[in-house]
C-alpha cells in the first residue's frame, strides 16, 4: 500500500489566483446544458482575456456550487449537525417539538425531555403481539410503525448514525476528549472485527424473539412474564447515558422489583460502564455492536441516498480505510461494488473526504451526487488541517 505522504506531498496544488487576472470582454445569456448528469444545468457563455489569451469559456453556477460543496469541510458541518440534532432530540420537549415515535435513532424514551422517540422501543412491544391478533388490525398497527420507521430511514439511509444520533455524537465526543489527553486510539484487528460485529445481528433477533415470547408459546414452553417486555432498552446505554444531560440520574440504579428486572438493569449498569469505557479508547466503540445498525442495514438498499465508490478509479491508497471511524476494511479493498454502505458504516462520508481520486467516492440523492471526492477538496482541506 502506497504512503499518503510519499505520493501527496510532492503534488502541485491548485490555486485561485488566475481568476483574479480574468477580463470578461463578452457574454451570452444563461442557457440550459445537458453534460455528464441526467439533470439539466444552468451554464452561462463568455468569453475572457486570461493571461494574455482570449479564451471562450463555459461556466455553470450549478456547477461552480457543486465545486464549493465538493471543496467543503464536511467534519465541521457534520459538527454543528450532530450538535444541533442532539440537541433536538434530548431537549426538544421543552419546545413542545415531537418529530416522531418512530425514528432510526436512538432518541431515548427515557429521557423525558426528549423531541422524538426511538422506534425499538414500540417495536419490542409490538413483537409481544399474539400470533393470531398479527391478522388484525393491531397487525396493521405493526405495518404501519415499520412503514413510517422506513420513511425516516429511506431519506437519509446510515446517516442517521453518523449525522443524528445521539449516542453516536456522545462517542464522538469522548473521543474527541480522548484525543485532547493525547491518548492513542485502538483498533481491532480484521479477523476480531468480523466476528465482533456479528454481535448485532444476535442482539436484534433477541429483542424480536424475547418480546414474542410473551405473547406467544414456543415449543409448548410458558410464555414470558411482562418484565420481558423491552430486553433491549433494559439494556441499552441510551437509557442510562441520555437522560444524564437532562439531570435526571433515576436510570443509573438497579431495580430489584423482580429478578428479571433485576437482571436486566444489572446488565444495563455493566454496559453502561463498558460503553463509557470504550468509547473513550475506540471511534465509534457501541456502533459496532448496534442492533438499529443492523436493522438499518435490511433496508438500506431500498434507501435514497447512496454511498457510491467507482472502483476503477480507486488507487487502494487506503485513506478511507484509516479514516473509517468503525474501521471497514473491505471499503477500500472492494472495487467490485457501485453501493458500498457495509452493515457497520454510519455514512459520516469521512472516506469521501479524504479520498483524494476525482470522483472515486461520491454520496448520492436520488442519483444525483451532493459530495464527491476530488483532488482539489483532498488538498484544500490538507492545507486548511496544517494551517497552510
Amino acid at each position: 500500500m502506497a504512503s499518503l505522504t510519499n505520493r501527496y506531498d510532492t503534488a502541485p496544488l491548485s490555486h485561485g489566483n488566475t481568476r483574479l487576472r480574468r477580463q470578461i470582454i463578452t457574454h451570452t445569456p444563461l442557457v440550459l446544458a445537458w453534460a455528464h448528469s441526467p439533470w439539466p444545468s444552468l451554464e452561462l457563455e463568455y468569453t475572457a482575456i486570461e493571461n494574455g489569451e482570449k479564451n471562450h469559456i463555459r461556466a455553470s453556477p450549478l456547477a461552480n456550487f457543486r465545486k464549493t460543496l465538493n471543496n467543503a469541510d464536511l467534519s465541521r458541518f457534520r459538527w454543528y449537525f450532530q450538535f444541533a440534532a442532539f440537541g433536538l432530540l434530548v431537549y426538544g420537549g421543552y419546545l413542545a417539538i415531537n418529530i416522531g415515535d418512530q425514528l432510526p435513532t436512538f432518541a431515548c424514551i427515557f429521557a423525558d425531555k426528549r423531541g422524538g422517540s426511538c422506534y425499538l422501543m414500540g417495536f419490542q412491544h409490538q413483537m409481544a403481539t399474539p400470533f393470531a391478533s398479527m391478522f388484525t388490525g393491531r397487525g396493521i398497527g405493526i405495518l404501519v410503525g415499520l412503514a413510517t420507521f422506513f420513511g425516516f430511514f429511506i431519506l437519509f439511509n446510515k446517516a442517521w448514525c453518523g449525522f443524528v444520533c445521539p449516542l453516536g455524537t456522545v462517542q464522538d465526543w469522548l473521543t474527541g476528549l480522548r484525543r485532547r489527553c493525547s491518548i492513542r486510539y485502538s483498533t481491532y484487528s480484521e479477523r476480531a472485527f468480523k466476528r465482533l460485529s456479528t454481535i448485532k445481528y444476535f442482539l436484534l433477533a433477541l429483542l424480536i424473539l424475547i418480546p414474542m415470547g410473551m405473547g406467544n408459546s414456543f415449543f409448548g414452553l410458558p410464555k414470558l412474564n411482562h418484565d420481558f417486555g423491552i430486553p433491549f432498552c433494559m439494556i441499552c446505554p441510551g437509557r442510562t447515558v441520555l437522560p444524564l444531560f437532562t439531570g435526571d440520574f433515576s436510570q443509573l440504579a438497579i431495580d430489584f422489583s423482580s429478578k428479571t428486572k433485576m437482571v436486566f438493569t444489572s446488565l444495563g449498569m455493566i454496559i453502561t460502564g463498558i460503553f463509557f469505557a470504550g468509547a473513550f479508547v475506540k471511534k465509534r466503540f457501541f456502533c459496532l455492536f448496534c442492533p438499529m445498525s443492523a436493522f438499518h442495514f435490511i433496508f438500506s438498499k431500498a434507501s435514497l441516498l447512496r454511498l457510491n465508490k467507482n472502483g476503477a478509479k480507486c488507487t487502494r491508497c487506503g485513506n478511507c480505510y484509516r479514516a473509517c471511524d468503525v474501521g471497514i476494511r473491505a471499503i477500500a479493498d472492494d472495487l467490485t461494488n457501485k453501493n458500498i454502505v457495509k452493515d457497520d458504516c454510519m455514512m459520516c462520508l469521512k472516506c469521501v473526504e479524504v479520498c483524494p481520486e476525482e470522483g472515486c467516492l461520491e454520496a448520492a440523492f436520488l442519483g444525483v451526487p451532493v459530495y464527491q471526492s476530488t483532488q482539489d477538496g483532498f488538498f484544500k482541506r490538507r492545507e486548511k488541517k496544517h494551517g497552510k
